[in-house]
């Protein structure tokens, strides 16, 4: 990637990294009105109900830290239930937001420009990725999984709170032109 490119990428990641934790909050905040028979009910959706999705969301943003950074803890199973209770989950999913802004921020255009190696879970196989796709697919993995909870939120709840980029982005400024 040329220089330009490395200088236009690395506020965009640090956007998502923001509208990730910005989202997951307001997504949280929702869920956490309801009862708890409505957030565990199977409602047909891919990893069964909010719960088993959060559940997945967090873990696979943990098994694509480790591939990021090669540290942290990170399950072997992406239905893994990580926290049975909803208030261990949340606070596991702030913690791991922050690790996420954390470590983007952290990250040079040498960085961006680089290779991770990894193995997948599912079927395995030994990958060799550039970094910069790779994160492009970590936020829109969990923008994909997030859209699923909101919607099972929806219909529990008759509504839930906007999770659109472009609120994010007016909220705080960022990607609008002064």
């Amino acid at each position: 990637m040329s220089a330009a490119g490395d200088s236009a990428l690395k506020p965009l990641i640090e956007m998502m990294a923001g509208y990730n934790q910005w989202a997951n909050r307001r997504l949280y905040e929702a869920v956490a009105r309801l009862r708890d028979a409505d957030y565990r009910a199977d409602r047909g959706a891919f990893f069964g109900s909010l719960h088993g999705t959060l559940n997945h969301l967090l873990g696979t943003d943990r098994i694509w830290m480790r591939r990021f950074t090669g540290t942290g803890e990170a399950p072997d199973r992406l239905d893994s239930i990580l926290h049975p209770d909803f208030d261990g989950l949340r606070r596991a999913r702030e913690a791991e937001d922050r690790r996420i802004r954390d470590y983007v921020a952290a990250l040079s255009a040498a960085d961006l420009a680089g290779v991770i190696r990894y193995r997948t879970i599912s079927a395995p196989a030994e990958i060799s990725q550039a970094l910069a796709p790779a994160l492009l697919h970590f936020f829109n993995h969990q923008t994909h999984h997030r859209g699923q909870a909101h919607a099972l939120l929806t219909g529990i709840a008759g509504e839930a709170p906007s999770l659109d980029l472009i609120l994010y982005q007016r909220e705080t400024g960022i990607g609008l032109a002064s």
